[in-house]
């Protein structure tokens, strides 16, 4: 890798050609989030950022599926699909240059984190990443980079108009958002699956803190073995049928990420560093120890049962 000797400004167009490589979809933010983990276990949010990624996907194809065609029109569809893949696209673009910058970092021995603002990271980013360089704080930094995350898409997806009006406001959404029927699943070993309702997404507090759940139930014993084995072992799609094939349960299965939805190209944004309006909250930093609970996902596939009996039920009135 012939680049790691050579001045800044080859690490700058390396890291550009890399982060729009993987860019492209949620499969490939997905791919690389998870393969940056195993290179670099140390890098725990790089893991959490994964299986995010998945279940981002698993919305992303659920909206393909009967119950969703029937109850949303095809407008109120693609608007949440494009919420999706807005907010993930946004959060890829801004961390992965960071890990790629850490990964560099390590090659020369020394760390490089005065190339984040060239990828106009916050301040509160390039802080962070020195301290870990100098005190490896496992803990400190995954909540530093669910904080950032959560507020890199504050102002241009969560209060931007088009989506606030559009998708938050909507109807739809409040009652998804009030029946709960959004949650973001960990598969473990086979049978058994645990989650954290999301409710509420446009309160980034509540954003925070679920970010902070997810990862205290992924790194406890009884579940991160299982959830790093599903995640070697199976390959995302985008398709619930990745970890619903393991369920004694019939459910109608999502379609494949990329046979349901083309690439979408996006025009990035002259981003400004949140950090300086908002700074950081006290509670934000606060640890939250989160016990698996496989309720949730049992709770999450009750309310889906629901819908599809919902849906059922319009097509014959309709």
């Amino acid at each position: 890798m012939q680049f790691f000797h050579k001045d800044h400004d080859d690490y700058f167009h390396y890291i550009i050609s890399e982060t729009k490589q993987h860019n492209l979809d949620n499969i490939s933010r997905t791919k690389a989030y998870e393969n940056f983990y195993l290179a670099y276990p140390e890098i725990t949010w790089a893991l959490l950022a994964g299986i995010v990624s998945r279940n981002a996907g698993w919305n992303m194809t659920d909206l393909c599926t009967a119950p969703f065609k029937t109850i949303l029109s095809n407008k109120q569809r693609e608007r949440l699909f494009m919420t999706y893949e807005r907010a993930n696209w946004l959060i890829f673009s801004d961390a992965y240059p960071q890990l790629l910058i850490y990964k560099l970092s390590l090659k020369v021995g020394k760390p490089l984190f005065n190339l984040l603002p060239k990828f106009q990271v916050s301040r509160y980013m390039q802080k962070e990443w020195m301290k870990f360089w100098q005190y490896p704080n496992k803990q400190r930094l995954i909540h530093a980079l669910i904080i950032n995350e959560q507020n890199v898409i504050e102002e241009p997806v969560i209060k931007q108009a088009y989506f606030k009006h559009h998708v938050f406001l909507s109807l739809p959404y409040q009652l998804q958002d009030f029946l709960l029927l959004n949650a973001i699943l960990l598969p473990a070993k086979p049978g058994d699956i645990y989650g954290v309702n999301v409710h509420d997404f446009t309160n980034i507090d509540k954003r925070v803190t679920v970010g902070k759940k997810i990862a205290s139930i992924m790194f406890n014993p009884h579940v991160y073995p299982y959830l790093l084995e599903f995640i070697r072992s199976v390959e995302h799609t985008g398709s619930r049928k990745d970890y619903e094939r393991f369920l004694n349960m019939h459910t109608k299965k999502s379609p494949m990420l990329r046979i349901a939805y083309p690439v979408i190209t996006h025009q990035d944004i002259i981003r400004k560093d949140w950090h300086k309006k908002r700074g950081i909250k006290q509670n934000w930093t606060k640890e939250i120890i989160e016990k698996p609970d496989a309720r949730t996902s049992k709770s999450f596939y009750r309310r889906r049962r629901l819908m599809y009996y919902y849906s059922l039920f319009k097509r014959l009135v309709i």
